[in-house]
């Protein structure tokens, strides 16, 4: 139980964001304006059931994948759905500004501008 805190790096600058313990992320940045999605996806999603991997993020730490399609984003590189991670431990997430639709694939995570 608790709070969490979430750093969050929009692009532009960070954001620090105290979270319930077992949010969702995709919820958890929607609610402090935080958007997951691209221009193209703000009103055409699945609305976080996991179906249209548009609310992907990076993060810098590992959280464990329990999604299919988080399983298959985290072997290869690619985002995290954000909206199947569920906030346990302080956490700090990339948005990804560069992505048209959904992210592409990184070798190299984000470096930490903070």
């Amino acid at each position: 139980m608790g709070m969490h805190a979430v750093r969050v790096y929009d692009g532009v600058q960070w954001h620090r964001l105290e979270v319930e313990n077992g949010t969702i992320l995709r919820d958890a940045l929607l609610t402090h304006d935080l958007s997951p999605y691209t221009a193209l996806t703000e009103m055409v999603n699945c609305g976080g059931r996991g179906l249209c991997a548009t609310c992907g993020v990076r993060l810098a730490e590992g959280v464990p994948a329990s999604h299919w399609h988080d399983r298959a984003a985290q072997r290869f590189g690619y985002p995290r759905l954000s909206c199947q991670i569920r906030v346990r431990k302080p956490l700090t997430v990339y948005l990804d500004t560069d992505k048209w639709i959904w992210g592409g694939r990184r070798s190299n995570e984000p470096s930490d501008v903070s």
